[in-house]
């Protein structure tokens, strides 16, 4: 385990002895993305890219997930700077967890704005509790969200989405956003659901999750052409696990559902 001030990156194993690591943002009171919380995530995904685990929770403690930025950090900068921590949030956060090789799960009990919720949008599966709400609202400081959230928004709702939505800055509810399809699904007990959600996918086909991962970022970049030419060689590499080669013997000897990954 490694531990911040700013966040918390913990490490443990479901019943079957998958790995699991929790990620919570601990950033009291509001768990906004000054420095210290923005070093730490970095510092976070940097650890858990050299070391990934079979599944990933996202979430925070506290009565929100996140305030949003600490306005502070914008405060002076110039148009070379400001280029530069985007591009460095780019390089550090959002691309290396969207290409974390496991399912990464994200727990939103309550509000959730800017830089978590373009946080959450890089996640593979998105919860939230039914009181959560979700906002970009950089408009109040003449800003647009820069970590990747109006594309990703756009990419699960719709661009006309995406513009109201960044746009008018409004706070739009959890039942909205999975109306929407930004949401994937609404529980009231959400951190036992988002829980139990990461420990069953840790408990899967690891290697095989890693592919549809990356059939489906062939799709984001290329299209369905580009994803079907992608498909061939990621899905046959699967045919040199371990877990698919005992899979299908189980399924012959026993029938489906019956067998255990280990990842390999």
């Amino acid at each position: 385990m490694s531990e911040t001030k700013a966040t918390r990156l913990e490490r443990d194993c479901t019943d079957a002895g998958a790995e699991v690591a929790t990620l919570t943002f601990a950033h009291p009171p509001l768990n906004l993305f000054d420095r210290a919380m923005l070093d730490a995530v970095i510092a976070d995904v940097a650890e858990l890219s050299a070391r990934p685990p079979r599944a990933l929770l996202l979430r925070a403690e506290g009565k929100v997930v996140s305030g949003g930025v600490d306005v502070h950090v914008f405060d002076g900068l110039t148009v070379e700077q400001g280029a530069e921590l985007w591009q460095t949030l780019f390089a550090q956060i959002i691309h290396p967890l969207e290409a974390l090789p496991c399912p990464v799960v994200f727990a939103a009990h309550g509000l959730t704005l800017t830089a978590a919720f373009e946080i959450a949008l890089a996640c593979d599966i998105l919860l939230a509790a039914p009181k959560a709400k979700f906002g970009l609202v950089e408009t109040v400081v003449g800003l647009t969200p820069s970590m990747g959230g109006p594309q990703r928004l756009a990419e699960r709702a719709g661009s006309g989405r995406a513009r109201e939505f960044v746009m008018t800055g409004d706070l739009y509810d959890a039942a909205t956003m999975a109306e929407w399809g930004v949401v994937n699904a609404v529980h009231d007990d959400l951190d036992a659901a988002a829980r139990a959600l990461t420990h069953r996918l840790a408990d899967g086909p690891t290697k095989a999750h890693a592919a549809t991962k990356r059939i489906i970022e062939a799709w984001r970049s290329g299209g369905v052409a580009h994803a079907d030419s992608a498909t061939p060689e990621v899905s046959g590499a699967l045919f040199a696990t371990d877990d698919l080669r005992g899979a299908v013997r189980s399924f012959l000897e026993v029938g489906p559902g019956k067998a255990s990954y280990t990842g390999r």
